[in-house]
């Protein structure tokens, strides 16, 4: 990796894109939430309609530059501004949707070419949910799709969790980094 670098998060709406973002950020987040005025705001007020942004740097001196896409599908276009460059995605999707799984597949397909070239984990938020698939149901999804990346339960609101994701992520890119310090500079 070179000093500076960018990763990705996308996902469906409500997955927590901004909300990772802001607690793994060293610097006060950019956003453009706005509110919600489609079928959005049945599950939240305020939406992102262009990206997030925040930044955190390595203990290694490196800084990663932390996107986040926009959730609703007729913001895709946006999607294929931001991932240029990008060296890694973060897949957020949300378990506690009518069908996730089928939202896995959405997202697998519209990066299809970008996850066939660099790395990518797959975060899965609101699992407290009792019913509905479990991260092996995941897993047989990315099987589908030829593809065997890491995935893990997650609460964008605990920033460990988020730390652990992004760690996962780095580690696919250079096992080198494995031990990379995400929250030393705080």
């Amino acid at each position: 990796m070179s000093t500076q670098n960018k990763i990705v998060f996308t996902g469906v709406v409500g997955a927590g894109k901004t909300t990772a973002i802001t607690h793994l950020s060293n610097i006060a987040p950019i956003t453009t939430e706005q509110i919600a005025t489609d079928e959005t705001r049945s599950k939240k007020k305020y939406t992102t309609v262009a990206m997030d942004y925040g930044s955190i740097r390595l203990d290694n001196g490196e800084v990663l530059h932390l996107y986040g896409t926009p959730g609703q599908q007729r913001f895709n276009f946006v999607w294929d501004v931001l991932i240029e460059g990008c060296i890694g995605l973060v897949l957020l999707m949300d378990h506690s949707n009518p069908d996730p799984l089928q939202d896995l597949r959405l997202f697998l397909r519209s990066f299809e070419k970008f996850i066939a070239d660099h790395a990518a984990v797959v975060g899965v938020t609101h699992m407290t949910y009792a019913s509905g698939p479990k991260l092996d149901d995941y897993h047989q999804v990315l099987k589908e799709f030829g593809l065997n990346l890491a995935v893990f339960e997650v609460d964008t609101r605990n920033k460990n969790d988020v730390v652990i994701l992004v760690q996962a992520l780095l580690y696919t890119l250079d096992p080198g980094l494995a031990d990379t310090e995400l929250n030393k500079h705080e």
